[in-house]
């Protein structure tokens, strides 16, 4: 039976230039910033310096279900500085988390296209979990990273204007 992969694509306008753009996404320790509190997102290792490169491992923990803390490793696959960088779980809950980060110059700003290809193991029971509460999950967290960013660089580009 083959595995069943999901995806899930956003694509985002944000009033920054490249740099900013690359300077804030590039960085894990942003990461945090930009996810739901509740799920209590935390950086317990990171290989190498601050700045990202292919093959960084990255070790957090994170309640994907309400108090149930899960250990999750990611690998920085790829990085075109300051276009595209890809992440992938290494060890964690998903058979398969694929993570694709792309920013564009456009007027005025950045379009910011996140997309992510995921798979649940359990074959149908995997599906069944996708259906019930996983894809809203997934579909919940980063709605509200795009929240949460549109406030944060709004609130950047306002403080900037009037300074």
């Amino acid at each position: 039976m083959s595995m069943k992969i999901y995806n899930l694509k956003r694509t985002q306008f944000l009033p920054l230039t490249m740099q900013e753009a690359w300077d804030f996404f590039s960085s894990p320790a942003n990461l945090e910033k930009i996810t739901p509190k509740h799920m209590g997102f935390q950086i317990l290792y990171k290989s190498g310096g601050e700045k990202m490169y292919p093959g960084q491992l990255i070790r957090y923990i994170v309640n994907g279900v309400p108090f149930v803390p899960m250990h999750w490793v990611t690998e920085i696959t790829h990085v075109q500085e300051p276009t595209y960088f890809v992440d992938e779980q290494r060890f964690g809950p998903y058979a398969l988390w694929h993570h694709q980060h792309h920013f564009k110059e456009v007027p005025g700003g950045v379009e910011m296209t996140d997309e992510v290809n995921y798979a649940i193991p359990l074959g149908l029971l995997g599906q069944l979990a996708n259906f019930l509460f996983v894809g809203r999950e997934v579909n919940a967290i980063f709605n509200h990273r795009y929240k949460t960013l549109e406030e944060f660089f709004q609130r950047q580009h306002t403080i900037r204007k009037t300074a």
